[in-house]
């Protein structure tokens, strides 16, 4: 119980080599020069790959749980990133709710991976960038992400100070927002009748902000923008907890941009998937304040035992007992 079967090395530095890959964003090199000068093991860098492909391959029931639980939330946030396959252009995916998150590398960036993991359809709201893929997906709402026009609308506005038009419809639009925040905080305070009357006329406002009489070439193009996301801008009134934005996402898939520039990405299709596979373990671990490396130690150990990797529900009800019993 001390190693994986065939192994010749330890249980905890094999764990401790997928911390480092994963969580630490360490290159392949620098692993082999730290378990060298610190434990002195000599592996190849070829020879860890093998190992932490192995343990993905393991751990894979473990990412499949992860899935399961995105999808049965009422609020998933989506993003994607730019990723390498041996020098070949690939994307990394990253879907996620409050407490998991599912990480799959694709050489495609469009609607058929997000119908792949998500499925036919998803009965929540779907927070995403304005990244055209999503606008197939069917789901019940969707909402875009308002930080990413903010920041289109500042750029015009450093770029023509001058402008005035472009600041009056940023001011605008900004306060559309906050009042669709302030309704949203609301929701349980009024009755229905009056909740959706003062739905409909946040509604309206956004009709006459997009009906901008005479706009100047530059706010006409902003404007034809907005108009694209219209039905998705104030979805998250509709939903309680949901933001505007999808800074959520963002968070989550920074780890992939940090490994991403670390490595430049993978050097084949299973290490591709075996980074996505724990990283999305390491993520769920941390969103729900479990340690990364326990969980390892502890699903190596019970598939050691039994041919089955520990899942993380049946880990978390571990960690309960224990805690009921002290």
């Amino acid at each position: 119980e001390l190693a994986l079967d065939g192994s010749d090395i330890g249980l905890n530095a094999t764990v401790l080599a997928v911390y480092l890959w994963v969580v630490a964003a360490l290159s392949l090199p620098n692993i082999k020069t730290f378990l060298a000068g610190f434990m002195r093991l000599d592996l190849s860098t070829s020879g860890i790959v093998k190992l932490i492909i192995r343990v993905a391959d393991i751990l894979t029931p473990v990412a499949d749980e992860i899935i399961e639980d995105v999808r049965g939330g009422t609020k998933i946030w989506a993003d994607e990133t730019g990723w390498r396959v041996r020098g070949v252009t690939w994307w990394l995916w990253a879907f996620a709710n409050e407490t998991a998150a599912y990480y799959y590398a694709a050489p495609c960036r469009g609607s058929p991976v997000i119908m792949q993991i998500l499925g036919e359809a998803f009965w929540g709201v779907l927070i995403t960038d304005a990244w055209a893929a999503y606008n197939l997906f069917p789901c019940l709402l969707k909402q875009t992400c308002m930080a990413h026009i903010f920041r289109k609308i500042r750029q015009q506005i450093k770029e023509n100070p001058n402008a005035r038009s472009l600041l009056s419809f940023h001011s605008a639009l900004k306060r559309l927002l906050k009042d669709g925040v302030r309704l949203q905080e609301r929701r349980k305070e009024i009755d229905d009748d009056a909740f959706w009357q003062r739905y409909d006329r946040l509604r309206e406002r956004l009709d006459d902000l997009l009906k901008w009489k005479n706009p100047n070439p530059m706010l006409a193009k902003l404007i034809e923008q907005v108009r694209r996301q219209h039905g998705k801008i104030l979805a998250f009134v509709l939903v309680q907890g949901c933001p505007n934005h999808n800074n959520f996402a963002e968070y989550i898939i920074r780890k992939g941009v940090l490994k991403r520039k670390v490595s430049g990405g993978s050097m084949s299709k299973r290490g591709a998937a075996a980074y996505a596979i724990l990283m999305s373990i390491a993520q769920t671990c941390h969103l729900r304040k479990i340690c990364f490396r326990k969980f390892l130690v502890a699903s190596l150990l019970q598939y050691i035992r039994t041919g089955k990797p520990l899942l993380l529900s049946e880990y978390a009800i571990r960690l309960n007992t224990k805690k009921k019993a002290a």
